[in-house]
């Protein structure tokens, strides 16, 4: 399956200024999401600015970047558009600061009705598993993310 890159929904809409996402803020994660069919994926690049420890990735960034590639695969694969209800994260191994980068995977794993399970993965430049997250989102109807959130899907690049 090739990977495609995911348009930014929100790109051109005046406030929008995601932590995570977007990429006008200077202090933000600037990450860029890619479709892989049944999974999202990241690529991201640690830097110090982000760490805990010394040389090591802060364990609440390690969370943000997990709960925002599940918000990312909930909007692509069921093209709605929710919020994190629960998130459980377990840190297996310590992700250095000084990687080139590491790469994140989410999916929708199970829905019912209007919530939605997502699994993710942080997986370092060797390819191990660092962090794993199980998250429960609430989606909205279409109408509501439409019209309080300006989400109208998520398309992907030509």
């Amino acid at each position: 399956m090739e990977k495609r890159k995911i348009k930014n929904p929100w790109l051109h809409r005046e406030g929008y200024n995601c932590f995570g996402c977007a990429p006008g803020n200077e202090y933000g994660l600037k990450m860029e999401f890619y479709d892989e069919g049944e999974k999202v994926s990241c690529v991201w690049k640690p830097s110090a600015n982000y760490q805990g420890w010394i040389d090591t990735l802060h364990g609440g960034i390690q969370a943000t970047l997990l709960d925002e590639i599940c918000a990312w695969a909930v909007m692509r694969q069921m093209g709605r558009a929710g919020v994190t209800s629960k998130m459980e994260t377990t840190y297996k191994r310590p992700i250095k600061t000084t990687d080139e980068w590491i790469r994140l995977e989410a999916r929708v794993t199970e829905t019912r009705r209007n919530i939605a399970y997502v699994e993710a993965a942080i997986y370092d430049m060797q390819g191990n598993l660092a962090t794993h997250a199980r998250c429960i989102y609430f989606t909205f109807t279409p109408e509501k993310a439409r019209e309080e959130m300006g989400f109208e899907g998520c398309e992907l690049e030509a």
